[in-house]
């Protein structure tokens, strides 16, 4: 039975969605094609009518998950909010609904060069809202506004995988999130222009 245009296109969208769910949650290669399928309800043969390859599924859930996490963001989220909420108890325990960067960065650098141009764009789109969400809590230069975006994702994301990498009910996975997010919070205060440098006072 032939199906539309539309219905194709729905089918489509919740393999790439199930996917970009099973992947953070169990790797790229913790998840096979027929298992996959099968948890989105449609029958194994049925990929290669939607993908070329795995690889070529990991891509576009890699873009879906990116997008679904800025999609989290407000856009008036001050970079306080948004840290605050990354290195939070939900996000910890929320691997498939994660960041893709913490929950698969490593992961990603073993997969092809399409897989890795993914989520270098998607590491891009974040250090653009990070520095977009700094507001006056950063310097005036480009370079060093940009560079403390940068800074301040690169601890964020580490604290994460780090604190995953624990059990589940050691403190340390606590402990990790709350250090790393008073030192990210000091980090964007110490940013803030003084009345010397002729900023905010």
């Amino acid at each position: 039975m032939k199906i539309s245009k539309e219905q194709a296109q729905e089918n489509h969208d919740r393999v790439v969605e199930i996917a970009a769910r099973l992947f953070r949650e169990r790797g790229f290669d913790g998840v096979g094609v027929a298992e996959l399928m099968k948890t989105a309800g449609f029958t194994h043969g049925g990929f290669y009518n939607h993908f070329p390859s795995k690889e070529a599924l990991a891509v576009k859930a890699a873009n879906f998950a990116y997008r679904h996490r800025g999609e989290q963001v407000g856009p008036d989220d001050g970079i306080e909010k948004i840290l605050s909420k990354y290195l939070s108890d939900e996000h910890l325990k929320d691997l498939g609904g994660s960041c893709p960067t913490a929950a698969l960065g490593s992961d990603a650098a073993r997969q092809t060069e399409e897989v890795r141009d993914a989520f270098g764009e998607g590491i891009k789109g974040m250090i653009r809202s990070y520095d977009a969400a700094l507001g006056d809590h950063a310097p005036q230069s480009r370079d060093a506004r940009r560079a403390l975006a940068l800074n301040l994702l690169a601890k964020a994301v580490g604290a994460v995988v780090m604190a995953r990498a624990v059990p589940a009910n050691d403190p340390l996975a606590h402990e990790i999130l709350r250090t790393c997010l008073a030192g990210a919070l000091d980090d964007v205060a110490d940013a803030m222009p003084s009345k010397h440098d002729g900023g905010i006072g």
